[in-house]
């Protein structure tokens, strides 16, 4: 990768940091994408040929569009994954009030900040940052029906459930196809971001 710049500024709360990615990213990404308890609600664990370009590819998109999947900060771990909005949601989402290709909001944590509110914390960040700078009118997030940790987090950042949907990308018969959508519309004027 180029060498690291923070630009955009880094988000900050009490406990976590979301920044841009730098090299010294990679090997602790590659260790958390290759965990089978990290990834057992994806479709497989990555190679770390397929993690650095996974890397490449976020740290592209910030450079690119001044947001992504921002690299997680956490006091007294350091690097411990990923939180932030990802580019439009490339298919169709099939539940009403849903806009038209909405950013998604999402995170993969390492499990040593596993249970301590860290993915809350983060999320909340990217969340209003989607909101307030970035203006976007709805953030969507889906998970694997089976990932009730995700959903918690969902529900903590003020996401609404929406429905379920068979995720398009996934085979008939995958044990992860079924998924769970949530959503949260942009707060209307004068309202409090969450």
């Amino acid at each position: 990768m180029p060498p690291a710049t923070d630009s955009p500024n880094p988000l900050h709360g009490a406990r976590v940091r979301l920044r841009q990615w730098t090299d010294a990213d990679l090997a602790p990404f590659a260790a958390m994408n290759a965990d089978a308890d990290v990834m057992r609600h994806f479709i497989a664990r990555l190679s770390r040929d397929e993690s650095d370009a996974m890397a490449r590819r976020i740290r592209d998109h910030i450079d690119t569009h001044g947001f992504g999947l921002w690299a997680l900060d956490v006091q007294g771990i350091g690097f411990a994954g990923f939180v932030g909005i990802s580019p439009k949601v490339p298919f169709e989402l099939p539940a009403a009030g849903i806009v038209a290709q909405p950013h998604e909001i999402g995170w993969r944590l390492a499990k040593a900040a596993w249970g301590h509110g860290h993915a809350t914390e983060a999320a909340l960040l990217a969340l209003r940052h989607g909101f307030k700078v970035l203006g976007l009118p709805q953030i969507v997030s889906f998970t694997a029906v089976t990932n009730t940790a995700s959903q918690a987090v969902m529900q903590r950042i003020g996401l609404v459930r929406r429905g379920e949907f068979d995720h398009p990308r996934l085979a008939q018969g995958h044990p992860l196809r079924r998924h769970v959508l949530y959503a949260q519309d942009a707060p209307t004027a004068g309202a409090h971001p969450p």
